[in-house]
């Protein structure tokens, strides 16, 4: 997955930070591969295409209250790579998300680093 390197930084390097959370990788890399395949099934024209679905992306996580940057990314290499298929949403996206984020527990808990925040 394109961003999973990136969005791995934020989780084992600034754990602390909010777009590191699980619900912002796992649901704003969710969503936005469910925007990017979306609009590539839908709009034609490749340079309308990326820009919609970079907006709609980020668009979708605020309103989700799941931001995480590095998932724009996912949205533009749906369109980029002309993904047709929603499973990939789940497979590979969801699922390496969650991957990620169980890593990150991992190291976590193996460094003393708190993680994940807990909302107060």
């Amino acid at each position: 997955m394109e961003s999973l390197g990136a969005s791995a930084l934020l989780v084992f390097a600034l754990p602390q930070s909010s777009m590191a959370q699980p619900w912002a990788v796992i649901a704003g890399n969710t969503l936005s591969a469910l925007v990017g395949i979306s609009i590539f099934r839908f709009v034609n024209e490749p340079l309308l295409a990326m820009p919609l679905a970079a907006s709609l992306s980020i668009l979708g996580m605020l309103a989700l209250r799941c931001l995480h940057p590095l998932a724009v990314t996912v949205a533009l290499m749906g369109v980029l790579s002309q993904i047709n298929h929603y499973q990939y949403a789940f497979f590979p996206v969801m699922v390496d998300s969650i991957l990620l984020i169980l890593a990150g527990t991992i190291y976590s808990n193996l460094t003393g680093k708190p993680y994940p925040n807990r909302p107060n």
